[in-house]
C-alpha cells in the first residue's frame, strides 16, 4: 500500500481541518497518482474534500468510529479489521491512505511507498505525518528537482519501506 501527503519541515499536515497550502502542481500530482486507485481516510479527511464530497474517479473507502455514517460514493467501514477485509479485494499497489494524522499513523506499517510533497516551510499546524527521517524502517529513494510555487520551495520525496535482508 502506498501514503501520500502534503508536508512541511515538522512534518506537519493541516490546521483545523484544512491543507496548509494548495499549491496547484501538488494538487494535479495527488489527483494523476490517485485517479483509478483506492483512496482510503478518515471521516474528518472526506469532510475537508471539495464539498465534503468523495474524490471522482476513485474507490472512495472512509474509516470511522460513527457506525451510523454513510456518504454516496464511498464505502465506510468502522473498524481495522473491516478496513482490510475491504481491502482485500485490491492490490496493495493500487492503495493509496490520504490521511489524516491518525489513519496515516494506523496504516504506516502496513504500507510500503510513501509520496511526500515537502515544504521548505514551517507552518502553524494540529495535525501531523510520522516523521519518515526518524523511522528505522522507511528510506528516501527518490527526489524530484527543486520546485517552486511563488516563493515556497518543494519537493517530490519517495520513501520505501526498506527490504528485510
Amino acid at each position: 500500500m502506498n501514503l501520500i501527503a502534503s508536508a512541511d519541515r515538522n512534518w506537519a499536515i493541516g490546521l483545523n481541518n484544512k491543507l496548509l497550502i494548495r499549491i496547484p502542481e501538488d494538487m494535479k500530482f495527488f489527483q494523476k497518482t490517485t485517479t483509478g486507485k483506492v483512496v482510503v481516510m478518515g471521516r474528518k479527511t472526506l469532510e475537508s474534500l471539495p464539498g465534503g464530497q468523495p474524490l471522482k474517479n476513485r474507490t472512495n473507502i472512509v474509516l470511522t468510529s460513527n457506525r451510523g455514517f454513510q456518504v454516496k460514493g464511498a464505502k465506510a467501514v468502522h473498524s481495522m479489521e473491516e478496513l482490510l477485509e475491504e481491502l482485500g479485494q485490491y492490490r496493495s499497489e493500487d492503495i493509496y491512505i490520504i490521511g489524516g494524522e491518525s489513519v496515516y499513523r494506523e496504516l504506516l506499517g502496513l504500507c510500503d511507498v510513501a509520496h511526500i510533497t515537502k515544504l521548505e516551510y514551517e507552518y502553524e499546524a494540529d495535525a501531523w505525518f510520522p516523521n519518515l527521517e526518524k523511522e528505522k524502517d522507511w528510506e528516501l529513494t527518490g527526489s524530484s528537482e527543486e520546485q517552486t510555487y511563488f516563493d515556497l520551495e518543494y519537493y517530490f520525496l519517495k520513501y520505501e519501506r526498506k527490504k528485510k535482508s
